[in-house]
């Protein structure tokens, strides 16, 4: 009986708001709908049935539940593409630096001719083995079956392109 009413919210209504807040702006961090999504969208949907009395107090509930949440939206959506947090390995960056792998090494280019043996059938991707040396290939499109001979005839950015012999 304490706390059953504060500014004409229920207990049970201010739990579901601030539980729903919570988790939607927890899946602003984590991609596509999950469940932390979907029970917040449930709670905050809760939150309005629960406060509402008439359709101007349910008006107000969602406005209280929307102005947060869009505020909180821009702040880690900018923070995303300008702040920190573009900056955190979280934030999946638009290309792959070919510096960044060990393909735009140099020593990546040496081993241009160099034989070795499928590990998986090559349709046109696959792994092989150059003496000890794992590596994602491809072929120039023709199926190459497991087992068999190739030589790696170049290197193009972070594709290791091999034909069979």
């Amino acid at each position: 009986m304490v706390m059953e009413y504060l500014l004409g919210w229920q207990l049970p209504a201010i739990v579901c708001l601030i539980v729903g807040i919570l988790l939607m702006t927890y899946e602003m961090f984590t991609p596509g709908m999950g469940v932390p999504g979907a029970l917040g969208a449930l709670s905050l949907l809760a939150a309005v049935v629960l406060r509402a009395d008439s359709l101007q107090t349910a008006l107000i509930t969602l406005l209280l539940i929307l102005v947060p949440l869009i505020i909180a939206a821009v702040i880690v959506f900018r923070s995303m593409s300008r702040g920190a947090l573009s900056r955190s390995p979280i934030v999946l960056k638009e290309r792959i630096e070919a510096e960044s792998t060990s393909l735009g090494d140099v020593e990546m280019q040496e081993l241009v001719g160099r034989e070795g043996v499928t590990l998986s059938s090559l349709r046109p991707s696959g792994r092989a083995d150059f003496d000890g040396l794992r590596l994602d290939v491809s072929s120039s499109g023709e199926f190459i079956p497991k087992g068999a001979r190739v030589r790696i005839e170049r290197v193009e950015g972070l594709r290791v392109l091999v034909r069979a012999l």
